[in-house]
């Protein structure tokens, strides 16, 4: 009996220690060799250009950048539809969750008051526990240089947008686009056709045509294939990437766009869980609103490619007046960039600045902040179609 005593004490303290191991921090983890296992939650597919092919590069570029991390990822998961899959991970040990899309947000709080012991980041949202942090790589500075750009080049006053739903992400992005334009022609107008879908190159496809046929000289949108650039290009219009590189897609067509470096807040953020000075109990104000400061985002047909060099001659040859000088619009789009890249006193959303309807939403020398941003219901002036859970007052 005791040699049976002894022969099963080794084993027992074994299973002690993997008990320990698994219950202790990522943080204390650490000190014993352990990876960190962090896992992502994806709206759409992998290859699908857009979103979450662009989260899923960096979460690439992260593993890679990182030794000690584990990842894995689950794609196409319904909005509606997180919690079944973030039991699952869970379950499957993950430490980490990032749920990477506006539409989880409700779900990934309940689960971060589920598991009080995991540590989630939701992104595009703004409701935070203290083991559930925040986290944006936001576009709507781009969108309005975009927006200049656009004005520039269309051979119109009017320009389209394809838009996925009509939330204050997408708001404020064709706000921008709608306030970049009107800097360069006062008579510009944004026409937006709601798809209802982050990922439908048929509807996509469908929006574009319409409002090409509507008269609009370039377009922008928020859909997650390339499909908008192409549709754009096959008629000879002017367009605009959408998170990825996409001027491959149309080499003669796309002017610029919005490119995402997801990698910046996910490289920063996991250092910070696995050196413990992020934890699951003090989340509750970690929020990464990246703009052009700090690389999250970049305004480019492609890496490295801010302006497409086939438009650099159209955007110099048209003028605008700005505080009573002319410049060409090519020179006040690169002004700008480097200012806002720098954290520099210009801003979009920077009063007096009224929504379409002629309310006041941003007082004289005011800022829009980023809590009024995260929940902007109204859009700007010059955006067309309509618009939902947009106030009257």
């Amino acid at each position: 009996m005791n040699k049976l005593l002894l022969a099963a004490a080794p084993l027992s303290l074994a299973l002690v220690a993997t008990a320990l191991t698994t219950a202790a921090s990522p943080a204390a983890q650490a000190q014993q060799g352990a990876k960190l296992k962090a896992c992502f939650i994806y709206v759409g597919p992998v290859g699908d250009i857009g979103w979450s092919y662009a989260h899923d590069e960096a979460r690439k570029k992260t593993e890679k950048a990182l030794p000690w991390l584990e990842t894995k990822y689950v794609e196409s998961v319904p909005e509606g539809q997180a919690a079944p899959v973030i039991d699952r991970l869970v379950r499957d040990k993950c430490q980490v969750i990032f749920t990477t899309s506006f539409g989880f947000m409700d779900q990934t709080y309940d689960a971060a008051k589920k598991y009080p012991n995991v540590i989630f980041a939701h992104a595009s949202g703004f409701k935070r526990l203290p083991n559930l942090a925040t986290y944006m790589a936001d576009f709507y500075q781009i969108y309005y240089l975009n927006g200049m750009m656009a004005a520039a080049v269309s051979k119109s006053d009017k320009l389209g947008y394809v838009g996925a739903f009509p939330v204050p992400e997408l708001k404020r992005h064709i706000s921008a686009f709608a306030l970049g334009a009107r800097a360069v022609n006062p008579k510009a107008t944004v026409s937006v056709k709601w798809i209802n879908a982050w990922f439908d190159p048929n509807k996509a496809r469908e929006a574009a045509e319409a409002l090409i046929s509507e008269g609009a000289g370039a377009l922008a949108f928020t859909e997650d294939t390339a499909t908008v650039v192409q549709t754009a290009a096959s008629r000879k219009i002017p367009s605009f990437a959408h998170y990825s590189p996409m001027y491959k897609f149309a080499p003669d067509y796309v002017v610029s766009g919005q490119l995402v470096h997801w990698e910046k807040i996910y490289i920063d953020f996991l250092t910070k869980v696995r050196n413990g000075t992020y934890t699951n109990k003090n989340l509750q104000k970690v929020d990464y609103w990246n703009l052009l400061k700090g690389g999250s985002v970049e305004l480019g047909a492609q890496d490295g490619m801010a302006i497409n060099p086939k438009w650099v001659g159209a955007l110099k040859a048209k003028t605008m007046t700005v505080n009573g000088k002319k410049t060409s619009v090519y020179d006040r789009v690169m002004a700008l960039k480097t200012e806002m890249e720098k954290g520099g006193k210009f801003d979009p959303f920077t009063g007096p600045l009224k929504d379409r309807n002629g309310i006041l939403r941003v007082p004289a020398g005011k800022v829009m902040s980023v809590a009024d941003l995260n929940n902007m219901a109204w859009v700007a002036p010059g955006v067309v179609g309509q618009v939902a859970d947009e106030p009257k007052k």
